[in-house]
């Protein structure tokens, strides 16, 4: 990457991941946890004595819980489940099962089975959408995990950083496409990181992590105007 951009970009050229930039935009060069939620998660802190860590963000085939990716598996796992119970008569023909088949193109509950388990594997991000928009139970249960895990990986960062000794408050923040357009995922989050730290104080907007990556260009061009 630092390559490429050196052969179109003039002056000095830092590659940083998603987490840092993020960081930045929520924070500045203060303490916090940013937890991002998008194709993939992770939750990246660091406390008021520079120290940092990070929880979570292993890869959608081993780990990101409440990523989007995460919720469109878990959403087909629910419908399978539900079709082996026979919880509903003519399930692949209900709202929920209906906008998952359509968001991969395929016409039965087998057929999403088979494209779900393909090599390589399909697009479940795909399929976040489709169970952001529905009210089905099936789809609400999963979005209520998706938020409950995100705040579990957001809780191991807090108490790891922030000792109950040194830290009355913990700012946390949110960033990505699972916390702007999931309003449950929200709420749940925010409900069940309080259960788990009651120091966290939540910053209800969501952050732009593009914010976080212009200030530190910015802080890099004027240190190197100094020099």
């Amino acid at each position: 990457m630092r390559k490429i951009l050196n052969e179109i970009l003039p002056g000095p050229i830092d590659v940083v991941g998603d987490m840092e930039i993020a960081l930045e935009a929520a924070f500045g060069d203060g303490p916090g946890v940013i937890v991002v939620a998008g194709t993939g998660s992770i939750a990246y802190g660091r406390n008021q004595h520079g120290q940092t860590a990070r929880a979570g963000g292993w890869g959608f085939a081993v780990g990101d819980e409440g990523s989007a990716h995460w919720i469109g598996r878990e959403a087909v796992r629910a419908l399978l489940r539900a079709a082996d119970q026979h919880v509903s008569a003519g399930l692949d023909t209900t709202p929920f099962a209906l906008s998952l088949l359509k968001a991969w193109g395929v016409t039965s509950i087998l057929d999403l089975a088979r494209a779900g388990n393909a090599v390589p594997p399909p697009d479940f991000a795909a399929l976040f959408p489709a169970v952001v928009s529905n009210d089905d139970e099936l789809a609400k249960e999963v979005l209520t995990r998706a938020g409950r895990e995100l705040a579990r990986i957001a809780a191991l960062i807090t108490r790891r950083l922030f000792s109950m000794s040194e830290a009355e408050c913990v700012p946390v923040a949110t960033t990505g496409s699972v916390f702007r357009y999931a309003p449950v995922v929200r709420q749940i989050f925010y409900n069940e990181l309080r259960s788990l730290d009651a120091r966290v104080q939540v910053d209800q907007r969501i952050v732009d992590p593009v914010e976080g990556a212009l200030r530190m260009a910015r802080r890099a061009a004027k240190a190197s105007d100094i020099k």
